[in-house]
């Protein structure tokens, strides 16, 4: 599959839905990571997972509280998810998420991943969430435009800290605090 060839093919003309992802859902999602870590560094995966292998990350998602996961889907195929997730398993992050955002490379540049993340963000308005966390293996200036405009800001690279395809990569670390602000005790 050449890198520009598109996962799946529905018209860019046709209209884009915006839902919490649901386990039927799970196929589309594990057609868009498979070719992404096939065929970039935006993730660090070097082997093609199953949807069976995904089953265990899906699970962590939930329709309300501070984990979710949306799927864009255009002519009934998905086209692209947005989730946020624990970032580390400890009390000390219990209001810390950790974002990401994938998208099927023949919807990139038509407003998907803004739509995505639009409706990620005002999901999690009301919830118990201090500060959202994204990590970019970079060079990426389109997830770092789209993370900007969402009001995330720079912290810090990690330099040449993974390897992938016999080329170390990096990644720049980028934060933006959240709308409600939990007390802390």
């Amino acid at each position: 599959m050449k890198p520009d060839t598109p996962v799946s093919a529905p018209a860019a003309t046709d209209p884009v839905e915006i839902v919490p992802a649901v386990e039927d859902d799970l196929p589309g999602i594990v057609e868009i990571f498979n070719y992404t870590a096939a065929n970039s560094i935006a993730n660090f995966f070097t082997r093609p997972v199953s949807v069976a292998d995904r089953h265990g990350w899906f699970e962590q998602f939930s329709p309300t509280g501070c984990y979710r996961l949306f799927v864009a889907r255009r002519g009934g195929m998905v086209v692209g998810y947005a989730g946020s997730q624990r970032y580390r398993d400890l009390e000390a992050f219990s209001e810390t998420i950790e974002v990401s955002i994938a998208l099927d490379v023949g919807c990139r540049g038509q407003g998907v991943g803004t739509a995505l993340y639009r409706e990620l963000f005002d999901s999690l308005a009301g919830e118990p969430v201090h500060v959202a966390l994204a990590g970019i293996a970079v060079p990426n200036e389109a997830s770092v435009a789209l993370h900007r405009k969402f009001g995330f800001t720079e912290v810090g690279t990690f330099c040449e800290y993974a390897a992938k395809d016999g080329q170390y990569i990096s990644s720049l670390w980028m934060q933006r605090p959240m709308p409600r602000l939990a007390t802390v005790p």
